[in-house]
């Protein structure tokens, strides 16, 4: 069953360059590596630009995990923890589909 990730992130005033930049960087090392990975996508609020939405959705839950485990994800996490006013709320989903 696929499972779907909604992450709620707040960036730090005067970092969203470089918050896009790193996480765009991040984005591409999920699509060409991650063949369990469906999706992967980064969405800014039009009422607040410092709020970003990531939607994720993976084949299984075993592929969300492997996902948090890899080098790059652990390396884009210490740079981005420095542009980001706190940790993300995180909401995983069940996906429905026939």
């Amino acid at each position: 069953m696929a499972i779907g990730l909604l992450a709620t992130i707040t960036v730090l005033e005067g970092k969203n360059a470089d918050f896009e930049a790193a996480f765009l960087d991040l984005t591409e090392q999920v699509r060409a590596n991650e063949p369990g990975n469906i999706f992967y996508a980064l969405h800014r609020s039009p009422s607040d630009p410092q709020v970003y939405k990531v939607m994720e959705q993976y084949e299984s839950s075993e592929a969300l995990d492997s996902h948090g485990k890899t080098d790059y994800f652990r390396e884009a996490n210490q740079k981005l923890a420095g542009l980001v006013a706190g940790a993300p709320e995180i909401e995983i989903l069940e996906a429905v589909a026939r």
